[in-house]
């Protein structure tokens, strides 16, 4: 039986334009390589931005950049409230606005910090077997829960007007919409988004990132640009392995090494740097394979 053809493997960082939802550029690009592809964190429709997509093998370590801190740039209406929080709601209510730069550094900076989150009606969130934006569209409003976040960092870029920038650094899990609308509360004429450019996730910045077009366009030629699978955990502890416990790690067989925290996860490299994928410590010095990179995939040499 002749060898299968080798997919792509890797990371392509995209400047996702406004419009296209997420899942739609991850279709549109799947059929452009005929390959697994996914993406690593979801951006709405309006918003444009840092958008990695995942190709083969490295679809398997995508969470690991799920998880990570991002940043972003806003653009906040004040004064005008959407039924979303987004230029994509109806529009519920119009205030006066006077705020001072002062007002706003100050209400800013009051939202550093650990906090909790009330998941935004207009979200992919499951609840009770829907997503919360299919209860929104049917008129319904259902309790949510709210999550832990941290805001890293928050800064003005601008005000002009009603017309307010801002640049935040934030865990995952944090609603850019909710934080405009809180902001907006907090400055007592409340707000909404009207524009959302992501520019960093985990390591990689906007800066690196191509065009969506020309990812398109490119398609199998784009190979060569893609950052490898190991890009994604990067932030992991590096353990070199030897070459019989790379056999072994690769046959899902724990190895043996130094103790580690029981759950931590690490990045496990074999001779001449081949990733193997990545391991989870276990009590008595164990690590044992969580995802492994399979070796006929071109990610994996």
């Amino acid at each position: 039986m002749p060898p299968r053809a080798l997919e792509p493997a890797g990371v392509a960082l995209v400047d996702k334009p406004a419009g296209p939802s997420s899942f739609a550029i991850v279709a549109q690009i799947r059929r452009v390589t005929r390959a697994r592809t996914g993406h690593a964190g979801t951006l709405d429709p309006f918003a444009t931005g840092l958008l990695p997509l995942v190709f083969g093998e490295a679809t398997k370590f995508s969470r690991f950049l799920i998880d990570a801190r991002k940043s972003y740039d806003a653009v906040l209406a004040l004064g005008l409230e959407t039924a979303s929080g987004d230029p994509e709601g109806e529009v519920i209510a119009r205030r006066e606005v006077a705020v001072s730069r002062e007002r706003v550094e100050e209400v800013l900076a009051s939202f550093v910090g650990p906090q909790r989150q009330t998941p935004p009606m207009h979200s992919a969130l499951h609840v009770n077997g829907r997503r919360l934006y299919e209860y929104a569209r049917a008129g319904e409003e259902v309790e949510r829960e709210p999550r832990a976040i941290e805001i890293d960092w928050i800064r003005p870029l601008f005000l002009r007007g009603s017309e307010l920038g801002i640049a935040v650094a934030c865990s995952k899990g944090t609603y850019i919409r909710s934080l405009a609308m809180d902001i907006g509360r907090a400055l007592g004429c409340g707000a909404s988004l009207t524009a959302l450019r992501r520019t960093s996730v985990g390591p990689f910045r906007i800066e690196d990132a191509i065009a969506l077009d020309r990812l398109e366009r490119d398609g199998e030629a784009a190979r060569p640009a893609l950052l490898p699978p190991q890009a994604l955990v990067a932030a992991l502890p590096r353990i070199e392995a030897s070459e019989a416990e790379a056999e072994r790690f690769g046959h899902g067989q724990p190895i043996a090494r130094e103790a580690f925290a029981a759950g931590a996860e690490l990045a496990l490299f074999g001779p001449g740097g081949r990733f193997l994928g990545v391991g989870v410590g276990e009590p008595g010095g164990l690590i044992a394979p969580l995802r492994l990179v399979a070796r006929e995939d071109p990610g994996y040499a």
